[in-house]
């Protein structure tokens, strides 16, 4: 009998690392028949898509509300879905506020539930990991620390090392890059990596370029990430006039990698750009609303993955009434005019790329869904 996996994965990171996957399913089981909620990438390594991720990719409590029929649609669809194809095990790819609901539907249905890329209840919602049991077969954990949180709770779990450590391997050399966006191999490049959901270039993308502009001067170029899921017009349209940028598309990785400094909103695309070792400032704006309550319930200190993971400010944070353009130049002047305030910043990016582990996090992935 044919296998059948259910996979959902809700914003363009999940894509990236669910599309590693479903190539370790596809490879294993060639005749499994993935389907669910992806992205491009999903795609092309042979998923069947329902849902794109384009269409689930909103974050905030104010942005959520707003999409509640669409969302009520899909879990609606999901359902049906679950009833008619009888998947032998769903994976659940981050995204927790979907799939930590979705995952009670599951269960009800009596299928496997395996989760990869805990939600993050070591800074919020710590009661979740208890509610958890039972309805989690295996949780798949991308940091050390994360373990000890769901062994407490007898939940059971497995660290799998951070999918990005592999994925970030995967670059074209430089000399290609350059040339193949036409950007001069002689002047070094402010990156601007703004993340890939709308509300982030709407709220965010106008003051990182401004404050690149600055940055840059006369003598450097600055290069702007698109995020694959998002059209191109979009930064267009909030691109500030008189400010000259060239916008890369599907070469992310390369951006990060080859720049000599980096403004990044803040999620996995920091963990990137620490793994190739480019000083950056973490840069992030919500609704005034979304951000009152995310400080009411959020029990951190940084909301930079990168410091979270170093357990210490290792790069500045500009966040809401700090994330403006003479903030920004200001700490990425402190940080780039200073060479070993600079050297000690890639050094300590190298450290929180150790704490992640090594590869082949995708391979263990994928092992552990055909285990349960």
């Amino acid at each position: 009998m044919k296998q059948r996996i259910m996979v959902i994965a809700g914003e363009a990171s999940g894509d990236l690392h669910g599309a590693e996957v479903v190539r370790e399913l596809k490879r294993r089981v060639p005749q499994a028949e993935v389907f669910g909620i992806g992205g491009d990438r999903m795609e092309k390594e042979g998923m069947k898509l329902v849902y794109h991720v384009r269409e689930m990719s909103f974050m905030g409590f104010v942005e959520v509300l707003k999409h509640l029929p669409l969302i009520r649609s899909v879990e609606k669809t999901l359902e049906q879905l679950l009833q008619l194809k009888r998947p032998d095990v769903v994976l659940l790819i981050d995204y927790p506020g979907f799939n930590l609901r979705f995952a009670r539907t599951v269960k009800k249905f009596g299928i496997k539930v395996v989760y990869y890329i805990s939600p993050q209840v070591w800074a919020w919602k710590k009661g979740r990991v208890k509610r958890m049991k039972g309805l989690i077969d295996r949780m798949l954990v991308v940091f050390p620390f994360e373990v000890p949180i769901y062994e407490k709770e007898g939940v059971p779990v497995q660290f799998v090392g951070h999918p990005i450590v592999e994925e970030m391997q995967d670059v074209m050399p430089r000399a290609g890059f350059l040339k193949r966006f036409g950007i001069d191999a002689a002047a070094p490049f402010i990156a601007v990596i703004p993340g890939s959901r709308t509300q982030e270039i709407e709220n965010l993308f106008s003051v990182m370029v401004r404050a690149a502009a600055v940055l840059a001067g006369s003598t450097k170029r600055i290069v702007v990430a698109v995020a694959p899921n998002l059209p191109l017009e979009l930064y267009h349209r909030h691109l500030p006039p008189g400010i000259d940028a060239v916008f890369v598309q599907h070469a992310t990785h390369e951006v990060m990698t080859y720049a000599e400094f980096a403004f990044v909103t803040s999620g996995t695309a920091t963990l990137e750009t620490a793994c190739v070792g480019t000083p950056m400032v973490v840069v992030y704006r919500t609704s005034a609303l979304t951000y009152r309550i995310a400080k009411f319930v959020v029990k951190i200190d940084h909301i930079s993955l990168v410091n979270i993971v170093a357990g210490r400010t290792v790069v500045p944070e500009m966040i809401q009434g700090d994330a403006t353009v003479e903030k920004l130049v200001a700490a990425a002047r402190n940080i780039i005019d200073d060479p070993e305030r600079y050297a000690s910043m890639k050094k300590e990016l190298a450290d929180v790329k150790e704490r992640l582990g090594g590869h082949g996090a995708a391979a263990h992935v994928a092992e552990a869904v055909l285990t349960v």
